[in-house]
């Protein structure tokens, strides 16, 4: 049996507009790249956006398609029927849908493109209300929080304080959790030359649970990589975990604490993370 693959950490934004960015962006160390129909486009610019989009994915080899993401126009879109019918053919593994706020839109989705994985965009009140059901749905892998359109759509200041984004967070956890989904997507951080807002960002996800953050600059991939790669103290503290369970399983004790099963599994995890 085929370890299975590593989630992504990092997910970075290209316009679907600009296909000279498309190779840069895979190249910048992102795990994924979106390629993008939706905020990133203007009205005037969606089927010149898709048509470039359709061409470098048919021209794509396999391992570049397969670290591609496409995000669609809204189910509510006047182009959201175009985008389905284009992209069947090309090959696309994931697409991500944009103001998922009932399963019926991710249904529409797989039953247009019955091989593809959903990513689901929270970004509303009503999204969020429903993110029990979408998580549960067919097709969907994947939960991502839309911070930036959440926040508008419940006039919160977050560039003030984030506290606003709690609850709406827990919930998104709790239901990729209860669904066996990876952890999810945390949205983006508008502020490019700001790496210490950057980190708090992800901090701020990463203790509600999140495993991975939307990128809108390539400068911020290595940042979040770095930020989420444990430190020398944390494999070291997780290989003596390991190696005092292996001597007295069960029952082991270090530097005065119990070894149980959810310290073992820590352990596990950190070295994981580490690709160990």
């Amino acid at each position: 049996m085929s370890a299975r693959p590593a989630p992504a950490r990092t997910y970075l934004f290209v316009p679907g507009t600009r296909p000279d960015r498309f190779g840069k962006a895979l190249a910048s160390g992102a795990d994924a790249v979106v390629l993008d129909l939706e905020d990133a486009v203007a009205p005037d610019h969606k089927a010149a956006a898709r048509d470039h989009v359709v061409q470098w994915l048919q021209s794509a080899a396999p391992a570049e398609r397969a670290r591609c993401v496409v995000r669609l126009n809204d189910s509510t879109s006047d182009w959201f029927a175009d985008d389905l019918a284009a992209l069947v053919g090309t090959g696309v593994t994931q697409v991500m849908l944009p103001k998922a706020e009932q399963a019926q839109q991710i249904q529409f989705v797989v039953e247009a493109m019955p091989r593809v994985q959903v990513l689901a965009l929270i970004e509303s009140a009503r999204g969020v209300a429903q993110v029990d059901e979408i998580a549960g749905t067919h097709g969907v892998v994947r939960l991502v929080f839309g911070t930036l359109d959440f926040a508008l759509d419940l006039d919160l200041d977050i560039r003030r304080d984030p506290i606003g984004l709690s609850y709406a967070a827990a919930r998104i956890a709790l239901a990729s959790r209860m669904a066996d989904l990876e952890a999810p997507v945390a949205g983006v951080t508008p502020q490019l030359d700001d790496e210490a807002r950057l980190l708090a960002d992800l901090a701020l996800a990463r203790c509600h649970g999140f495993g991975a953050k939307l990128c809108i600059h390539p400068s911020q991939v290595l940042s979040i990589h770095r930020a989420l790669q444990p430190g020398e103290a944390e494999l070291v503290w997780a290989q003596r975990v390991l190696a005092a369970d292996a001597a007295s399983p069960g029952v082991a004790r270090l530097d005065g604490r119990m070894v149980d099963l959810p310290v073992v599994r820590q352990a596990r995890r950190t070295l994981m993370a580490a690709g160990l």
